[in-house]
């Protein structure tokens, strides 16, 4: 019996990043040795950020939530994609496919509003300190979460709930290491025009709102961190945003890439390379970046460990 009113595929297969024997080894360790790191980076920044107090402000409980979202967010998919590299056939059901469909969805949006939440919690730090206590009260930062996870919610079902309406027939082999949008787009065999529209109208409001919105801040933060007159106050400015401006160029820049143009069987081929930033590295990089750039985390971690 068919999993779904409208699916007569039971099953897809997963092609993976590569078909070539030779180099499945060498990727399987590859990502095993990313997935573990990843794992233990954000989990340990979360438990940091939770046992010291002093870490117990708006910067870091953005930061904490972060960590949540890039851990639930390589998860979704790294233990999957690693099977692949050590199986002949890799095999995924359709239900499977739909729930790992919409977990991607709800992490990767969470990750763009977390860092947008971000981005203004640093606009208000740089540009209006004196009002910081009240611009980012425990109702405010606490507020911006829950319309993160809201705003991912609602995306996540809006792309699940409109493919599950399509019918696969025949072609079950999706071009990819993983359920993704697009490519499992291309193996239905009624019309994606809705779906396709949805894609550009949800990725449209999740990548290029919190990506203006980022910029937007950073223009204001930027010249108040140019009318400083302590050098010292400049340099520890551009040290805190950096390490943001660096998170936020890795993930919108590899994301924008990948659904912000027309779908094609050579573009998700293109894709399959640069999803790899934004599923992979991003997680992997975000707690390096956010701790080895930080010297209250650092200085944190050194107590714990006495």
């Amino acid at each position: 019996m068919a999993p779904g009113n409208s699916s007569f595929v039971t099953e897809f297969v997963l092609v993976g990043l590569t078909d070539r024997p030779e180099l499945q080894l060498p990727l399987f360790l590859l990502f095993l040795l990313v997935y573990i790191v990843t794992v233990l980076g954000n989990v340990s920044l979360m438990l940091l950020i939770g046992l010291n107090s002093h870490l117990h402000t708006p910067m870091y409980f953005f930061l904490f939530n972060l960590s949540f979202v890039d851990f639930c967010y390589s998860s979704v998919f790294t233990p999957k994609m690693l099977v692949h590299f050590t199986s002949k056939k890799n095999i995924i059901s359709y239900n499977g496919c739909m729930a790992q469909l919409y977990f991607f969805c709800f992490f990767s949006i969470s990750e763009c509003y977390v860092l947008t939440s971000m981005a203004y919690d640093r606009y208000v730090a740089i540009c209006n300190p004196l009002l910081y206590n009240t611009a980012m009260s425990p109702k405010v930062y606490s507020g911006l979460m829950l319309g993160t996870y809201f705003m991912a919610f609602s995306g996540a079902m809006a792309h699940t709930g409109f493919m599950l309406r399509l019918t696969f027939c025949d072609a079950n082999t999706i071009n990819h290491y993983f359920c993704d949008i697009l490519p499992v787009l291309q193996l239905s065999c009624t019309s994606t025009n809705v779906n396709e529209m949805v894609v550009f109208v949800v990725v449209s409001i999740n990548i290029v709102v919190p990506t203006f919105t980022i910029f937007f801040s950073y223009g204001f933060i930027l010249s108040s961190i140019f009318r400083m007159s302590s050098t010292e106050g400049r340099s520890k400015a551009f040290s805190t945003c950096s390490s943001h401006i660096m998170a936020v160029s890795l993930f919108f820049g590899s994301a924008s890439f990948m659904y912000l143009k027309p779908s094609s069987p050579m573009s998700v081929d293109q894709g399959k390379i640069s999803s790899v930033f934004y599923t992979n590295t991003v997680p992997l990089m975000n707690p390096i970046i956010y701790s080895l750039r930080n010297k209250d985390v650092k200085l944190a971690l050194r107590k714990i460990l006495r």
